[in-house]
């Protein structure tokens, strides 16, 4: 557990003077990380034997050790001590939730490479074995999307979030095979590994990922999806409305390129799915 969150946990059993050392590490963490003793104290309004003994009693050895760990405490990100204020009411987090869901559509809608997609495409739909790769919680979604999108066209997909299984699928992939990998970070070292072994053994690999990043780097075909997302903590990421596009893009241009295999396919599902649960063709297509 990192200082600062020690001090959240522990701030009731603070004194008076403690929880106003506590307060001003907690709200304003830059003077913190920055400030000598005195100015610190001086801030708090106590005294530098104050603000040792609230060291000391963080298990830190001084105040330099105290500041040492501090600093630390800025890979995991400011934005999570102090989220900011913003309107809690349903009709504002709704306007708040579609607005950058609209804006993450657009904007990748202005950045979108028609050309890379439409090579990838055809890719897809000529490739022996697809094989969906992603972990954590958004890939994970995008690789399992894939296999729900491709399959119903007639394509040969799966999908896979474990690390161990991408590493043994990739190495045993044939040249005919393709692997299509997401990271919303681009810096998932695994599914980076798992392209090296695929490309090796002579697969095509393709990436959805932030641009120049470690996994698109290790990628044959890439297609980027570089978007902000703002610093609210509490509001699900926005990007992944546009991984969820970008699979839609790809299936349907995958579904162009044999438009006759996919439409048998569609109407085999469809006649089951009329067959044994709607009674009827009205439901959503495809679904």
């Amino acid at each position: 557990m990192d200082i600062l969150a020690r001090i959240q946990n522990e701030q009731e059993q603070f004194s008076q003077s403690e929880k106003r050392i506590a307060d001003i590490l907690l709200n304003d963490f830059d003077f913190a990380v920055n400030a000598s003793i005195v100015e610190l104290a001086e801030r708090a309004e106590v005294s530098p034997p104050t603000v040792t003994r609230f060291c000391r009693r963080l298990n830190c050895q001084n105040y330099a050790d105290f500041k040492v760990q501090l600093a630390k405490t800025m890979f995991v990100g400011a934005r999570y001590l102090n989220p900011g204020t913003r309107s809690t009411e349903p009709v504002d987090v709704a306007e708040d939730i579609v607005t950058k869901a609209q804006n993450a559509l657009y904007l990748f809608h202005d950045a979108f490479d028609a050309a890379k997609a439409q090579t990838v495409a055809e890719l897809l739909s000529r490739s022996g074995m697809i094989h969906a790769f992603g972990s954590g919680g958004n890939s994970s979604m995008i690789a399992h999307e894939l296999h729900n999108r491709l399959f119903r066209l007639g394509l040969r997909v799966s999908a896979c979030t474990d690390y161990h299984m991408q590493m043994m699928i990739a190495a045993a992939a044939r040249p005919a095979d393709m692997i299509i990998g997401s990271s919303f970070s681009g810096r998932n070292s695994e599914l980076a590994k798992a392209f090296t072994l695929a490309r090796e053994v002579g697969a095509t690999t393709i990436a959805l990922t932030q641009s120049d990043s470690l996994v698109a780097k290790a990628a044959d075909h890439v297609l980027a999806v570089d978007l902000p997302e703002g610093n609210n903590i509490f509001r699900p990421t926005s990007t992944r409305f546009a991984y969820l596009a970008l699979v839609d893009i790809l299936a349907n241009l995958a579904a162009y390129q044999n438009p006759s295999q996919a439409t048998v396919t569609l109407r085999h599902i469809k006649h089951q799915l009329v067959a044994h649960r709607d009674e009827d063709d009205r439901q959503l297509l495809g679904d």
